[in-house]
């Protein structure tokens, strides 16, 4: 069985991490998706512990599914030679720069008059129109920029990085269903069209779900910020042998606590938690109560009391203990694979289920240039474009 985007062709001059993460999706979904890479490679090769050069974990992490070729794009017969690939294409995806694209004779307007019908998506850091437009960004000036790096000065008192490339995960999600909703748009109208997809617009409205706070309303009625999620007391809690992550959120989740702890009418007597309006504005002092308790007893001991009382509760993993995970075993998250090259690798499967039509990893992750002798340099792209 094929992918849902089985016959989807997707050329892909991405780097890095936003841009390769959401052709991967496009990828595990069924696309065929062509890397095209500089003579050096993508960075993301040169990173990490490797067999092999230019093989590192993140770019093996981030590149399966896809195969790469190498084109030197200053090149009159290369880039021949890739308007000829963005021909047979139904997506391109890009995430160099607008004014570099223009430079490269790729922006939208000249792309559209190789193939008019082509989804052309281009991630950038900051959308046309604004002052910031055309500025280079990275994941760290993002988590500063969109407010994420800020929050944590809310919480603890100084502003940090959150330790993964949230912004690059996430931005690559809304790009990737960005592309599918223009593709479903096409199969109805027959149009192809351009895709924006900013970084610092996108993680701003992405923050603001959650913190938009009193300033949701005109004028303002209260600061902004979600109280319970900026809270220095909410967690994960220390038990008496580790760590526990827990969520008494509900009224109900109150009162069984209460009872855990020998105070039944916990939430009657004390007015700070009475209800979840409340407790959300003593965020503090409810996590203040739940950490004070919760360093009673063990982790398996609050485990068991939590699983009995339907309350959400869960070890604190480290990403070690990932590789252990009962449930994660269970499922089959992890694969070992035999890569042609790099030989015997551990890999993640894609995590959604499709009943018609399942993702499937038929490729790793390519070496460079690999499927360049797939066609005549500055010659035909039929071979390519047609397997």
């Amino acid at each position: 069985m094929n992918g849902p985007l089985s016959g989807i062709k997707v050329v892909d001059l991405t780097t890095v991490i936003m841009g390769p993460s959401a052709t991967q999706m496009l990828g595990d979904l069924g696309a065929d998706v062509i890397k095209v890479e500089s003579l050096d490679g993508d960075s993301m090769r040169r990173v990490g512990p490797m067999r092999s050069a230019g093989m590192g974990p993140l770019f093996l992490q981030a590149n399966r599914n896809k195969r790469s070729v190498v084109l030197d794009l200053k090149h009159p017969d290369d880039l021949a030679t890739l308007h000829g690939l963005i021909g047979e294409a139904d997506v391109f995806v890009s995430n160099i720069r607008p004014l570099a694209l223009e430079r490269l004779d790729l922006g939208y307007a000249r792309v559209a008059t190789v193939n008019p019908s082509i989804v052309y998506c281009a991630m950038v850091g900051y959308g046309e129109g604004g002052p910031y437009a055309g500025a280079a960004v990275y994941d760290d000036l993002m988590q500063a920029a969109s407010g994420v790096a800020g929050m944590f000065e809310r919480v603890d008192g100084k502003p940090r990085y959150a330790p993964i490339n949230i912004c690059d995960r996430v931005v690559g999600l809304y790009a990737a269903i960005a592309i599918q909703a223009a593709l479903l748009h096409r199969q109805s109208s027959g149009e192809g069209q351009e895709i924006e997809v900013p970084m610092f617009e996108t993680m701003s409205q992405f923050v603001l779900a959650d913190h938009m706070g009193g300033r949701i309303f005109v004028p303002p009625l209260g600061e902004s910020g979600y109280l319970r999620l900026l809270s220095r007391s909410r967690g994960p809690y220390a038990t008496r042998d580790g760590y526990l992550s827990v969520v008494v959120y509900t009224d109900p989740h109150w009162r069984k606590f209460g009872s855990m702890i020998g105070r039944p009418s916990l939430i009657d007597e004390d007015e700070r938690l009475r209800d979840l309006q409340v407790r959300t504005v003593h965020s503090e002092v409810a996590g203040e109560l739940l950490a004070l308790e919760l360093a009673k007893r063990t982790t398996e001991e609050w485990l068991r009391a939590f699983a009995d009382a339907d309350i959400p509760a869960c070890r604190v993993n480290s990403v070690d203990d990932l590789f252990d995970d009962p449930h994660l075993r269970a499922v089959g998250f992890f694969h070992e694979v035999e890569h042609p090259t790099e030989g015997r690798l551990l890999t993640t499967r894609p995590p959604i289920h499709f009943s018609k039509t399942p993702c499937v990893v038929d490729l790793l992750a390519p070496r460079l240039g690999q499927d360049e002798p797939s066609f005549e340099r500055g010659g035909t792209v039929d071979s390519l474009a047609a397997e």
